[in-house]
């Protein structure tokens, strides 16, 4: 029994110094690539864009589901973003509230008859509206029966007759200049840029006006500072290096820009899967493979969005259930990759890092605490080794995030007052115990979901976002 026990804490050993050493790898690519893009466009005037007859026209599109309350303020947000060759795009999901009512009366709306050539699967598209004001030329606004996001993506998509399409949350700030960044980034690739990502970050406690950001604070609760540290550490020290070694699997749904021929071409989102960003970047890569194309996804580390983070656990542990049946839906998908040198680093690389280290990881955290608890009550347990472990792995993921933090202090330094860092600090040391525990268990629980044939989004609502002063509602 005990050379059992000895194979098992060695083979978790192991699992711990690779997961460690890939992360620490990441880490390293990505503050390389990072100082490396901010070098190259530190004194670059992206306005030049604007008046470039190069630049690449796009579609902003951004599905809304009974949105009353915020969609004037966010499409208003919308319609300043700097860009001359763009137009926006809202797609009414069926709401149940007057979104579309307020649209109408705010924006100066008409149906107009409409001719759509190449449809994307989705539900039926009851009419399309265009302004009579010039002022809101470039705003269409498509109403069609409820299908949720990925189709209400798709019918945006369809509508849509722009060289590029990003598909945005409509709820979420986007800097002024993002498609000026994205439009720059896809116009000097000399290989076909399919997708291009950029950092999303945490909006809650930011002062926002007219769906503008003014003021970037740290969030006031720990739930969402904790979130805060684990966007950074996922965008600042990971997706960058993906990017930098063409590994790149996923762009977030909040904000993500995709070459719309491709789009068209793989069939559009799954409206079947509930983690419809990432295996839509996967089918494309996989697509352009199997064509023997190439098909680059890029990633900057520009702050491009802006989105409020659940600021409740139950609303939380919902968003991360969906995440981890998204993760499993796109992996058995595409299994067929999975250590395929056809499909060079994503089928090296990419997809069994998402595997063994995303899928996977939950898993053996829980049967690795199983075990400790079963050594402990059987009184089997080596302390020095447990304790090594445990301590080996809870400073490195400290030392992790302290990284992160550095990363973001040397390079867009968002969060300017001194004590904020020594606030993320805290956090850092404290997340391993107070938070880590709970992303593990609602992972599981998507895990178990998805086998239970769970196929729900679960309720998400949001507090909404702090406005200065004179904009405060009475």
């Amino acid at each position: 029994m005990d050379y059992f026990i000895r194979i098992a804490e060695y083979l978790f050993l192991i699992y711990a110094v690779t997961i460690c050493s890939s992360y620490l790898l990441l880490a390293l690519i990505s503050y390389f690539a990072m100082r490396r893009y901010m070098k190259k466009n530190s004194f670059v005037d992206f306005k030049k864009i604007l008046s470039s007859p190069l630049a690449p026209s796009i579609s902003l599109i951004a599905p809304a589901y009974n949105e009353a309350m915020t969609i004037i303020d966010n499409v208003k947000s919308l319609l300043s973003i700097e860009y001359n060759n763009y137009d926006v795009v809202i797609v009414n999901d069926g709401s149940a509230d007057d979104t579309v009512d307020k649209l109408i009366a705010a924006f100066h709306l008409e149906k107009v008859p409409y001719f759509i050539p190449s449809e994307l699967p989705s539900k039926k598209i009851r009419g399309i509206y265009k302004s009579s004001n010039r002022a809101f030329r470039r705003l269409v606004v498509v109403d069609k029966e409820n299908g949720g996001k990925a189709d209400a993506l798709n019918a945006g998509i369809s509508v849509s007759n722009k060289e590029l399409v990003a598909c945005i949350d409509v709820d979420c700030i986007i800097q002024p200049d993002a498609l000026m960044k994205m439009a720059k980034t896809y116009l000097e690739s000399r290989e076909n840029v399919i997708a291009i990502g950029g950092v999303v970050r945490i909006a809650n406690s930011c002062v926002i006006e007219d769906g503008r950001l003014i003021k970037v604070n740290l969030p006031k609760g720990l739930l969402a500072r904790f979130q805060v540290l684990e966007y950074m550490r996922a965008f600042l020290l990971g997706r960058m290096a993906w990017s930098r070694i063409n590994g790149l699997m996923l762009i977030s749904g909040a904000f993500g820009l995709f070459k719309r021929e491709i789009v068209m071409e793989v069939g559009g989102y799954d409206r079947d899967t509930v983690g419809e960003d990432m295996e839509l970047v996967v089918r494309m890569r996989r697509y352009m493979m199997d064509k023997k194309r190439v098909g680059k996804v890029l990633y900057i580390p520009d702050p491009l969005c802006w989105t409020e983070a659940p600021s409740d656990k139950k609303i939380l542990s919902r968003q991360r259930n969906r995440w981890a049946r998204g993760t499993i839906e796109t992996l058995v998908k595409h299994r067929v990759m999975f250590f395929n040198p056809k499909y060079k680093v994503i089928g090296l690389l990419s997809y069994p890092y998402w595997f063994f280290f995303e899928f996977l990881a939950p898993w053996v955290e829980t049967i690795g605490l199983i075990f400790f608890a079963y050594l402990t009550i059987t009184q089997q347990v080596s302390w020095v080794f447990s304790l090594g472990l445990f301590s080996f792995v809870y400073l490195f993921a400290v030392m992790i995030s302290l990284l992160t933090l550095l990363a973001e202090e040397t390079s867009y330094y968002k969060y300017n007052d001194a004590r904020d860092f020594y606030k993320m600090a805290l956090v850092a040391i404290m997340e391993p115990f107070l938070f880590h525990p709970f992303v593990v268990k609602w992972a599981i629980a998507g895990n178990i979901d998805k086998w239970r044939g769970v196929k729900s989004w679960g309720k998400m609502s949001r507090t909404g976002f702090v406005q200065t002063p004179d904009k405060k509602k009475s």
